[in-house]
């Protein structure tokens, strides 16, 4: 992301912090964070104060990634291999902090043909059921660069 240093950051000493950022599955590290590290994940919005300029870091991060995600289908790579339209809605919308409209997400989401409807349903949402859907692969990394438009007004969260 960015190399930290100014010189005030830390009042003990001059010091240069390297930030990066990825998309993890959290679930898939969390144990060793906790036993080797002593640390834990929070949500943005539940996170403590943190030292010096960390929080400026973890800003920089949310933005970038919020950036990169109204361009490219990033998201998709922190979904299960089967996922129903409304989980990824849930996804971008625990990115962005805002509602999208219901229709107009799917139909986005569909136009792009990045999806691949299975015939199997999600019945624990509702009783009608949601439609599972995998990730086309192969659309999928032919159209990586290509613009989604999936967020409206994606200058607004710049």
């Amino acid at each position: 992301l960015k190399v930290f240093g100014q010189p005030d950051r830390d009042p003990v000493e001059r010091t240069l912090s390297i930030a990066y950022s990825a998309l993890i599955d959290i679930h898939k590290y969390e144990k060793q964070l906790n036993e080797d590290h002593h640390a834990e994940w929070f949500l943005l919005d539940e996170m403590p104060e943190l030292i010096f300029d960390h929080n400026e870091m973890v800003k920089l991060a949310k933005k970038q990634l919020m950036y990169k995600a109204a361009l490219h289908p990033i998201l998709f790579q922190l979904l299960p291999e089967k996922f129903t339209i409304p989980q990824l809605q849930a996804l971008y919308e625990g990115v962005y902090q805002t509602k999208f409209d219901d229709r107009n997400f799917s139909r986005k989401l569909l136009s792009t043909g990045l999806l691949i409807k299975l015939a199997e349903k999600d019945k624990q949402s509702s009783k009608k059921g949601a439609f599972y859907y995998k990730l086309d692969q192969t659309h999928y990394l032919e159209n990586f660069e290509s613009f989604l438009n999936l967020v409206p007004n994606p200058d607004k969260f710049f």
